[in-house]
């Protein structure tokens, strides 16, 4: 019902940020394939040249419903002071626009204080993030005075796994959280997980295994104050809050890596207390899959992308954006894969400057693009991109094969 009622939801956001080409690529799949079934991706020909966009990809609803709250409070509070906790989305370019219309920012992405909180009062405004904040926080606000229900652009997904892991929690259980801990959507739902029920973040599949092994008392307990340090709720007791517990996460993870993870930690609770799959849910609560249907449909996508032969890929998104990066892990799995902010690190056609997210670094390739006629390369886009910026690096990608005009004439066949 949730995903019914949202996917009937228009949003105005910046035109700026809009394509007419990916606008009616999107319209024209909606219509072919309208129970999202087909992921094969979308050919734009250009000779020499073959683009293959990804099914799914860009704005997802959260985005597009903090992009426009955000700049609908600019223009109807003229001279008012308006602060962001923190960055509205990962995308530096709408960040960068948010700046410029004179937001100030709180806070960094790692919750660094940039501005302190005792500068703001309450006759400012003050925007929540779509990756949603702390208890704390939100507590801190109202005793300023400050009202952020009119702006308070939280995900409604995210708010859907805090709701899960409040219900599990009504019922005894603890929460297992896979997520970055220093991530801002990990630090709120841990914010909100905590405050119901004891909990503890997980990174990745490595931290699950070393969890388990203080379900098991393979570790000794004194041993996970000091590993997972940081990561669980204050009065967590090793020796029994893991003796029940279900699994939410971050909604931007790998549907595979927390799937990953909860059937692990089951299958510890199973033998542990030599359970059947009927009886399971005495220890183990049925939280299903927490990913928002953007994550998932982004993901599922590339998968099907992917099945198409190819020479390389190439993802936009912002560097600090999770959803993204999960999306550039897929590709490198099968392709050299160039992870970029927008088509200005497309530095010509045969230098192009790119992230590695496993360092951290961004570097400079050179002959990126194969001498192969014709050329096929995969795109898609992380959900906090824009689709103006997708059409940019088709069109410097197009102009490097004397094809940048046919740009226009795509955007108005795929409208027919």
């Amino acid at each position: 019902m949730l995903l019914l009622y949202l996917s009937m939801k228009q949003f105005n956001v910046p035109v700026t940020y809009r394509s007419p080409l990916i606008t009616a690529i999107k319209n024209q799949r909606r219509i072919q394939d309208k129970l999202k079934k087909d992921f094969t991706p979308t050919l734009l020909n250009f000779g020499n040249l073959n683009i293959y966009l990804a099914r799914h990809f860009g704005f997802c609803y959260g985005v597009e419903n903090a992009i426009e709250i955000a700049f609908r409070t600019i223009d109807e509070n003229p001279g008012k002071r308006i602060f962001l906790l923190s960055e509205m989305i990962h995308n530096p370019q709408v960040n960068a626009d948010l700046l410029e219309r004179g937001i100030l920012f709180l806070q960094d992405t790692y919750g660094k204080q940039i501005i302190a909180f005792d500068e703001i009062n309450a006759d400012d405004i003050v925007l929540i993030p779509a990756f949603g904040t702390t208890l704390s926080v939100e507590k801190m606000l109202k005793e300023k005075g400050i009202s952020t229900e009119k702006y308070n652009t939280t995900c409604p997904f995210v708010e859907k796994v805090w709701n899960r892991g409040e219900q599990i929690a009504d019922k005894g259980y603890s929460i297992v959280i896979h997520g970055k801990p220093k991530h801002e959507e990990t630090r709120a739902t841990f914010s909100h997980a905590a405050a119901t029920a004891p909990a503890v973040v997980v990174n990745d599949m490595a931290e699950t295994i070393e969890l388990a092994k203080y379900i098991t008392g393979e570790k000794s307990a004194a041993a996970f104050y000091t590993e997972f340090n940081g990561r669980y709720s204050p009065g967590f007791d090793i020796t029994k809050d893991l003796q029940r517990f279900g699994v939410v996460n971050q909604t931007t993870q790998l549907a595979s890596d927390t799937q990953s993870i909860a059937e692990y930690l089951k299958q510890v609770i199973i033998k542990q207390y030599q359970l059947t799959e009927t009886s399971i849910g005495e220890r183990f609560a049925d939280t299903r899959d927490t990913l928002c249907y953007a994550t998932n449909d982004n993901q599922a996508a590339v998968t099907g992308m992917l099945q198409t032969p190819a020479h390389l890929a190439i993802v936009i998104g912002g560097y600090n954006s999770s959803n993204t990066t999960h999306l550039v892990e897929l590709c490198e799995e099968k392709l050299p894969t160039y992870f970029i902010s927008s088509e200005e690190k497309i530095l010509s056609s045969s230098s192009i400057q790119h992230f590695n997210f496993h360092t951290k670094q961004e570097l400079v390739t050179h002959d990126f693009l194969p001498g192969t006629r014709p050329l096929n390369i995969l795109i898609t886009s992380g959900a906090s991109c824009p689709d103006a910026m997708v059409e940019s690096v088709i069109r410097k990608l197009a102009a490097y094969f004397g094809a940048e005009s046919q740009v226009d004439n795509l955007a108005l066949s795929f409208s027919h």
